[in-house]
């Protein structure tokens, strides 16, 4: 995954989405040890987005734990609102998410983890398509991966030494 400085949460109103809940069990001597793991994607709607995992004996603790994490782990991503600039394939170990914009109106047209990231993030109308595994932490990883990658217009065109509206 792309390396960006991690942001304060302090100034934001986040909301948090619990992606996934499993059931962990460890067999020790005495018997079976039962606990938790949750994976929760929290963003602000404009822009800024993270995700954790939390685990613990009880359900409501584990959640708690993987907001926590979350909010360390905030990012900020380029967006042309209501959807990306550029169509991006981000990658994480054996899984691909491939993001590509959407005409106004079409919704955000995901499956599975990649909805919660797209939704905490902002993004109004997209289209999305996990390839290779689906384990769902490596799919967040990945559509994180690929949101990181995108560039703005107007990077780009000065990059490119033309004007935004030439491109």
């Amino acid at each position: 995954m792309r390396q960006q400085k991690p942001i304060d949460p302090g100034g934001y109103q986040l909301t948090e989405h619990v992606v996934a809940i499993n059931r962990v069990t460890k067999v020790v001597k005495g018997g079976k040890n039962l606990s938790f793991s949750a994976l929760v994607v929290v963003g602000d709607k404009k822009g800024v987005v993270g995700f954790g995992m939390g685990k613990a004996r009880e359900v409501p603790m584990a959640i708690r734990k993987g907001i926590e994490v979350a909010k360390k782990n905030l990012l900020k991503v380029n967006l042309t609102p209501p959807t990306i600039p550029h169509q991006v394939i981000g990658r994480y170990s054996a899984c691909r998410v491939l993001l590509k914009p959407a005409p106004e109106g079409a919704g955000v047209i995901a499956g599975g983890p990649i909805r919660p990231v797209m939704e905490a993030a902002g993004i109004h109308d997209v289209f999305t398509k996990a390839l290779g595994n689906t384990n769902p932490h490596n799919v967040i990883k990945a559509t994180l991966d690929g949101l990181l990658s995108l560039k703005d217009k107007k990077v780009v065109a000065q990059l490119r030494g033309k004007e935004p509206q030439e491109l």
